[in-house]
């Protein structure tokens, strides 16, 4: 699904996946991050820990393991990781996540 302008112009992130798999918009607070995901592949992130995270899928469904409990989450659902908790995750094409990071410097800003 295209973003409108204004959302697809705010911060753009250095993501770990290449722009034709993931596109990236951020907002940034002193206190934290909100990145909206545009997946544009099937993705499969390995297991990781940062700080705390939460995260609502905007559409179609994604799997979240959460120290070795995979959970399966529908669209409008959402979830939290605590910080330094490891996780990994499975999503699909199509799918638009909406992910808030305690870290206010989660991913570099792309130049």
């Amino acid at each position: 699904m295209p973003q409108p302008d204004f959302i697809a112009n705010v911060l753009a992130l250095d993501f770990p996946f290449p722009a034709d798999k993931v596109e990236t918009s951020a907002l940034q607070t002193a206190e934290g991050r909100a990145i909206l995901f545009t997946i544009k592949d099937d993705l499969e992130l390995p297991p990781h820990s940062h700080g705390a995270q939460w995260g609502t899928g905007l559409s179609r469904a994604s799997e979240l393991t959460i120290e070795g409990a995979t959970q399966r989450f529908r669209p409008g659902e959402s979830c939290a990781v605590p910080a330094d908790t490891v996780h990994a995750v499975k999503v699909q094409a199509g799918m638009l996540i909406l992910d808030v990071f305690e870290e206010k410097d989660r991913y570099a800003l792309k130049a």
